[in-house]
């Protein structure tokens, strides 16, 4: 076998020399921090269980057959509170984990020394034929205008449903009134910017969830979402006179049990 010639040599050399470099400029790159807002997280959480609690006294005040309807609706409106993303983030932060839907949360991102940085961009520059790799939109999340309009659409989506049902309609019919499918698209778009991927990724956990071994913190959660969703399904059952197809098209129970199959 020949020699290697000048040329393989020094290609490899400066391979080599950026490897380092890149190495050392992950050396340099301290981890990403997450500093909790546990006051606020705390602050939410109280004001949230006192409307809850306010809401759950009122639906307990409406007795008799005649408030049979605007019971179960302030029943629900009092159950929706403890399942917003916000709340459940409150929660975990509140217990000091750190929030998994953005709320209470603001996140450092970990600081590279320049020095390194600029000089591994200096070797770097010139290769016209390597890829650039997509930069993430500047303008992800949603503002505070956004996430009040989510939350009203949830409430709208609640009582329109209830007008529909009185109405005769069934769970399917419901699904497809034009009122109901431009909130549900509105939802969805809002919830995607809010957390980008996130619709395809709920569809995706479904397919590949199946057989993930879930940590103590997911278990609980699935524990306390599987309650959660038969106590809902009894209440239609029991209060709207809804049947299982009906149980099954409800836009509520839909979203509550797409999240219970991300677990499985």
């Amino acid at each position: 076998m020949g020699e290697p010639d000048e040329d393989t040599v020094k290609g490899g050399k400066e391979i080599m020399l950026l490897a380092a470099k890149g190495l050392a400029l992950f050396a340099d790159k301290e981890e990403d921090k997450v500093e909790l807002d546990v006051d606020g997280a705390t602050a939410f959480k109280a004001e949230t269980e006192a409307k809850h609690a306010a809401l759950e006294a009122e639906a307990a005040a409406l007795t008799g057959k005649d408030n049979k309807k605007a019971r179960t609706e302030k029943s629900k409106e009092a159950a929706a509170l403890k399942t917003g993303a916000e709340y459940i983030d409150a929660c975990k932060v509140v217990k000091g984990q750190p929030p998994t839907k953005g709320f209470f949360g603001k996140v450092t991102k970990a600081a590279v020394k320049e020095d390194a940085k600029e000089e591994v961009k200096a070797e770097a520059k010139g290769d016209d034929k390597e890829k650039k790799a997509p930069k993430k939109a500047d303008n992800a999340g949603i503002s505070k205008a956004e996430r009040d309009e989510l939350e009203k659409i949830k409430v709208d989506l609640i009582t329109r449903k209830k007008e529909l049902k009185e109405s005769g309609m069934s769970g399917g019919q419901m699904n497809k009134d034009e009122q109901v499918v431009t909130w549900v698209k509105r939802m969805n778009d809002l919830k995607e910017k809010e957390n980008p991927g996130c619709l395809t990724a709920q569809k995706e956990d479904k397919k590949a969830g199946k057989g993930k071994k879930l940590n103590t913190e997911q278990v609980k959660e699935k524990m306390e979402l599987e309650a959660a969703v038969e106590e809902y399904r009894n209440k239609l059952k029991s209060e709207f006179g809804y049947n299982a197809k009906d149980i099954k098209a409800d836009p509520d129970m839909e979203e509550m049990l797409k999240k219970l199959a991300s677990f499985k």
